[in-house]
């Protein structure tokens, strides 16, 4: 018998059983199903075999690691079932494209009519796979056998994307003569992916999957239109520009034609910018710009090329943050866990908020307020302000959707902003990029350069800083009078080089590591971009440093 540490007690195994007999033996103990373990501090499938003294502990789909794993393996078996109920030949493509509710939506194109019929058909083929609990097998091959499996295949993005691989071989997964790539771990076999309902969607479908929260629950589906078109043009536009993935983003550097792309990308950011500029000049109603949106956004960065954009159509903008509005310290709410609550709508005074405001919308002169960060106090230090006919406020703040932040104020003078880092890239055409990455890289770069903060700092307090933007900032999406996507499509390799020294620093024994190691992997995709051709008025320089604005 082998011995081994599991969680803080010790236990006995069969010499070489596996991860999965030792989950099997204390499901019991867990509330959900054990999806994968961590060995002495690195994540492993349940299919590896234990060694002996080994340290393990288990993950199910209540935690980061495992519902990410339970995500991907629904993906595969999504992607496996397509395959066979509309067969290969008749398929282009199966893009898994971007976050669409509580899911994610997939584009499926080629001869095949993607309706509710077809939609049907694929679920109950998954649904039939399930049943059968087929085993999720693994092999691992030379990078170049990948390649040629994969333009074998004709799944293309997979060949190009190994074609700039640096590791010499590669996993890949199968499920019943099916094989592909993806970017992580997987469950055992198809019996444990149970929950999942599939909607037909704008010529698509759309796959609905258990949250942390919920590990047993499929959330309703409810798409959000705004944000879903401003999702889909962005991923038309890199598509059309040919650089939809990571492997045409390399393909760009290895050219030499990065600096076009950066230059192509931040046209149409300014673009976009005027475009809105122009609907809120045309309305000279709107007198106060409301602009909220997720962390790592780029919302300062946004707010002070708007105004410009503003500027240039004679208006007179003012740029007002909702911090300045925080209630004293001593007011300011605790959560659950006893701590601060920065982000909910009680830690602002909002009725001081909307006095200023009908005071200023009346013509009156107003004193400003401005927050001391370091005293936990509001000061006032003579900041006038009075509104005349060509002036506008341009309000930035996680709540500026919320009517109840601003319920004074009538809709015909608000103008909503919803601002986020929709990624628009793809890894390859089966392994989304999700956008809580790239603004979780983005402020990990930022915290670093501004704050001194630690990337295992950032990462320790991600989960609370997503539960904020949960309660505070997505209900209100859809309110919003435009969707502006902050993400650009070259970011991840300026960013990488920044990043990756933060990641290494953080130590093998910390909680953290498990996911810095995740975000080191994925960077392994990217080539590297310098910074030298990044316009100071980007956007991306609020993160990396260089702006010149005051951000």
């Amino acid at each position: 018998m082998w011995k081994v540490m599991l969680g803080s007690r010790e236990t006995e195994v069969e010499e070489n059983s596996t991860l999965l007999s030792l989950a099997q033996k204390v499901q019991g103990e867990y509330a959900h199903d054990i999806l994968l373990a961590s060995v002495n501090g690195k994540l492993a499938e349940l299919n590896k075999t234990v060694t002996d003294g080994s340290m393990v502990s288990f993950f199910t789909a209540a935690d980061k690691p495992g519902i990410q794993t339970y995500h991907r393996s629904m993906i595969f078996l999504l992607v496996k079932a397509i395959y066979k109920v509309a067969g290969r030949e008749d398929l282009d493509k199966v893009l898994v494209d971007f976050s669409v509710s509580k899911g994610v939506y997939v584009d499926i194109r080629g001869r095949v009519t993607v309706d509710a019929a077809f939609t049907g058909r694929v679920e109950a083929k998954m649904r039939e796979l399930v049943e059968e609990r087929i085993p999720i097998d693994k092999r691992n091959v030379s990078t170049d056998e990948a390649v040629g499996l994969f333009g074998q295949y004709r799944m293309h993005d997979k060949e190009k994307l190994f074609r700039y691989r640096r590791v010499s071989r590669v996993n890949l997964y199968r499920i019943r003569g099916f094989e592909d790539y993806y970017y992580g771990y997987m469950v055992p076999d198809t019996g444990y992916l149970k929950y999942f309902k599939l909607y037909p969607f704008d010529g698509g479908i759309v796959i609905q999957m258990p949250v942390e929260k919920e590990p047993e629950v499929v959330p309703d589906f409810y798409p959000g239109e705004k944000v879903y078109r401003c999702q889909k043009e962005s991923s038309r536009w890199g598509e059309a520009l040919g650089v939809d993935t990571v492997g045409d983003l390399n393909e760009w550097i290895v050219n030499g034609s990065v600096g076009d792309l950066i230059l192509v990308q931040e046209a149409l950011m300014e673009k976009r910018l005027g475009e809105i500029a122009t609907q809120i000049a045309a309305d000279r109603k709107k007198k106060f710009v409301m602009i909220a949106g997720p962390s790592s956004s780029g919302k300062t960065s946004f707010s002070h090329r708007l105004s410009i954009q503003l500027r240039t159509l004679g208006l007179k903008p003012h740029p007002i943050a909702l911090d300045n509005y925080f209630v004293n310290r001593e007011d300011t709410p605790r959560d659950e866990s006893g701590e601060y609550n920065f982000e909910c709508l009680e830690a602002i005074d909002v009725e001081q908020f909307n006095k200023d405001m009908t005071e200023l919308l009346a013509g009156k002169t107003v004193a400003m307020p401005t927050f001391n960060f370091k005293k936990g106090k509001r000061e006032y230090r003579g900041d006038m302000l009075t509104l005349g006919a060509e002036d506008i406020l341009v309000i930035e703040g996680i709540h500026g959707l919320n009517d109840k932040l601003s319920y004074s104020l009538a809709p015909e003078h608000k103008y909503k902003i919803y601002i986020s880092a929709l990624t628009q890239l793809n890894v390859d055409e089966h392994n989304r990029i999700p956008s809580t990455d790239g603004r979780l890289i983005r402020r990990i770069v930022r915290d670093a350069r501004t704050r001194g903060t630690s990337a295992k700092d950032t990462i320790a307090m991600w989960p609370s800083v997503r539960r904020g933007e949960e309660e505070n900032i997505f209900p209100y999406q859809e309110s919003a009078d435009v969707v502006f996507n902050s993400a650009l499509i070259y970011e991840l390799a300026v960013l990488k080089p920044y990043a990756e020294p933060l990641l290494f620093g953080i130590p093998k024994e910390a909680p953290e590591y498990v996911e810095a190691k995740r975000l080191l992997k994925f960077f392994d995709y990217f080539l590297t971009v310098v910074s030298d051709n990044i316009p100071n008025n980007s956007l991306l320089r609020e993160f990396m440093g260089g702006s010149c604005f005051n951000v």
